[in-house]
């Protein structure tokens, strides 16, 4: 029995008891801490079921790959066979293990069904499980599925899972979990804007600051599969990892499978500190930024297709005015390219709209002192494009049938070395010519019927050569930021977060919806890395017109960005706009480096901030999103500060924000107020009364 502890950064202590005397080890507590002289030979004992009848004489455990040969009746961790259907239930045994500090492996083997299986388990201030399976027979295997299962503690009632699509993504599903199970499925080829890759599990009523809540997340950027179960029983897992296509994986003689690694959060206290889980695993990254995150203008929403030099100069200009430190060259610099139906592929700067080159425009950029960055899409080919009259075999795509095109485009098959090397040669060559100092990396279409060069299912070798493609560039170019965007927030996971330093939430910038996405998001991801622009006063994608103060409110909790034609501002706008950009700069380090926080109250609200880690400071954003039963909102209760001390609320006005005939407290807080924080946390502050789409943010300072 194996005993891995955490706690020096957490909230609270957290155990992980390892039964490794089980074929595929057993994790047989997950969960608070048990303290320090706890004896490990009791843990199982005190476990241990009866054996009711109609049962097998022995339990199969939960293993982290639990065996349908042992008797286990949940889906199986293995799935697989040889030729005429062999080998398709084994059962390990002999397991030995490796203890380096908190990371530990387990090795064992099946000799029957010439199978070898290696498991690693990490503890840090999150749960780090992954799985290998190894060939050692001399025939072929076909692995149709290798998942990660973790145990789940019975009081966990509810599940919280997420769904959305395009321009709506990470909406939250609260779910019973009194028995059977909830299946999350992906088959879009990335980690998909419908169904991402993680659940939490919690006691029944758990909200953001109270219960027991559990947390996993499959950090994979293709196909998943996660499942969540109560047996018959009562006992409770969950399963994630990689959702194989048939055929996808055979593994040769001597050849391995490795899952992607499952991340997995527990707190007691409720939802927010399990997020903050995941949001230290994202910080202590390699490639975590550690310069300020420059604010950006896009110019997409500005211009469009319309790339006249002369204009974006004068873009420029008026960003550079505001504050802005960053100038992101959109979509249509390159070949033909001057609508959505041509050219993905061609990626050369395009002749007849850039007749000098982009040498000019970055020139302009750099000069006025701003960073220059600029959109590509190179994992997708328009059939329009010369690289596909080219060559029509570099597609993922099935002999014999006609292609399913999405916008006009169709995926580009890195697993094709010529591909791979024709695609990456155009990138490192833009990326030598010019300034370029920033990627946004989109990806827009999902995988349909997507066979290799072989006419086998291709997403799992896409996706690891996405990852190459990333990684070789990175290497390259080391000075180069990159953000993953996927018509939006399709592909946000923290295995492609591994290679990149923001993700584009949503092509949504309406900032009701953004309210939701993002508090949503923030779940998974920490506010640093959360691509949050400041729209036009028309949304691109809703149609609804917004004040400049909630736009400025709703993105200020991210990496701001500005995606507007600043060129059209009004004397207003511009005073105000600039105004908001710097008090985001004068508060930009506790915003990209405090915890990010969420507060419960009602539907028609939404609450969220930051917290310096030291509990210092902070910034509280309070947003009516609809009209609500109740004249005036309830008190907002501010959990999470230090109790013992006494805190200075004060309004902490955006400029120009306009609250309308229900600002029925127009001297809200300008005085301040002072309060500790155990007041905050039990009665809290009441926020002003608000019209729909309107928000206030105030300022927690420690005295």
């Amino acid at each position: 029995m194996i005993r891995l502890s955490a706690g020096a950064n957490m909230n609270a202590a957290t155990d992980v008891v390892v039964d490794t005397s089980t074929g595929a080890p057993t994790i047989v507590h997950w969960g608070a801490s048990l303290g320090v002289d706890v004896d490990l030979d009791t843990v199982l004992p005190a476990l241990s079921r009866p054996i009711v009848h109609g049962t097998f004489d022995e339990i199969a455990p939960i293993s982290v790959v639990p065996e349908h040969g042992s008797g286990w009746t949940g889906r199986p961790g293995l799935l697989g066979r040889r030729g005429g259907g062999k080998a398709w239930a084994p059962r390990f045994s002999n397991p030995t293990h490796t203890l380096d500090g908190n990371s530990l492996s387990v090795h064992s083997t099946d000799d029957v069904a010439g199978l070898a299986l290696n498991v690693t388990i990490v503890l840090d201030d999150v749960l780090h499980v992954w799985v290998t399976i190894s060939n050692t027979a001399d025939r072929r295997y076909s692995l149709d599925g290798l998942t990660v299962t973790l145990p789940v503690a019975q009081q966990a009632g509810e599940l919280l899972s997420f769904e959305g699509r395009w321009s709506r993504e990470f909406h939250p599903v609260r779910s019973d979990w009194t028995n059977g199970s909830l299946l999350v499925e992906n088959r879009r080829g990335r980690t998909s804007h419908e169904y991402p890759p993680v659940i939490f599990f919690g006691q029944r009523g758990f909200n953001e600051w109270a219960g027991e809540v559990w947390g996993a997340h499959v950090a994979w950027s293709g196909n998943h599969t996660m499942l969540a179960e109560r047996l018959p029983d009562g006992r409770r897992y969950i399963q994630a990892g990689e959702l194989l296509h048939p055929g996808e994986i055979v593994l040769e003689p001597g050849q391995s499978y490795t899952t992607p690694e499952t991340i997995a959060v527990y707190s007691p206290q409720g939802l927010t500190p399990a997020t903050h889980g995941f949001h230290r695993s994202l910080r202590a990254r390699s490639n975590h930024p550690v310069k300020p995150r420059p604010v950006l203008l896009n110019t997409w929403e500005a211009v469009y297709f319309d790339h006249e030099t002369e204009k974006l100069k004068a873009l420029a200009d008026a960003a550079v005015d505001l504050g802005i430190e960053r100038f992101v060259l959109d979509d249509g610099w390159f070949g033909s390219r001057r609508d959505d139906t041509t050219s993905l592929g061609d990626w050369w700067v395009s002749e007849s709209v850039y007749p000098d080159g982009l040498e000019p425009l970055i020139r302009h950029v750099t000069g006025l002192g701003m960073e220059f960055g600029i959109w590509v899409e190179p994992e997708m080919v328009n059939p329009d494009s010369d690289i596909f009259r080219a060559h029509p075999d570099w597609v993922l795509t099935t002999d014999g049938y006609e292609p399913v095109l999405g916008r006009q485009q169709l995926v580009l098959d890195l697993g094709n070395r010529e591909a791979f090397t024709f695609i990456y040669d155009c990138l490192d060559k833009l990326l030598g010519d010019h300034d370029i100092c920033f990627v946004k990396w989109d990806m827009n279409r999902d995988h349909i019927q997507g066979a290799n060069q072989h006419g086998a299912a291709g997403t799992n070798a896409q996706t690891m050569a996405l990852y190459h493609l990333i990684d070789k560039l990175r290497r390259a170019h080391p000075n180069v930021e990159f953000e993953s965007c996927a018509s939006g927030g399709g592909r946000i996971d923290h295995e492609i977060l591994k290679r990149t330093e923001r993700v584009w939430t949503s092509d949504c910038n309406d900032a009701l919806e953004r309210q939701v996405i993002q508090r949503g998001a923030s779940m998974l991801i920490p506010p640093e890395l959360m691509g949050s622009h400041i729209g036009p006063t028309r949304s691109h994608t809703t149609g609804r017109t917004q004040t400049l103060s909630f736009r400025a409110a709703t993105a200020m909790f991210g990496h701001l960005g500005v995606e507007w034609n600043v060129t059209k501002l009004t004397d207003e706008e511009r005073l105000a706009l600039r105004a908001v950009i710097a008090l985001h700069k004068e508060h930009r380090e506790l915003f990209h480096n405090g915890d990010y926080v969420r507060f419960d109250s009602d539907a028609q609200f939404n609450a969220v901030g930051v917290y310096a880690a030291d509990r210092s400071e902070g910034i509280v954003s309070f947003a009516q999103l609809t009209t609500a039963p109740s004249q005036t909102p309830p008190p907002l209760r501010l959990p999470g500060l230090d109790v013992d001390a006494i805190y200075r609320i004060e309004h902490l006005g955006i400029p120009y924000e306009r609250w309308g005939a229900a600002r029925t407290q127009p001297g809200w807080l300008t005085d301040g107020a002072l309060l500790t924080g155990r007041q905050l946390a039990a009665h809290g502050v009441q926020p002003p009364t608000l019209h729909p789409e309107s928000a206030v943010l105030f300022k927690l300072t420690r005295q």
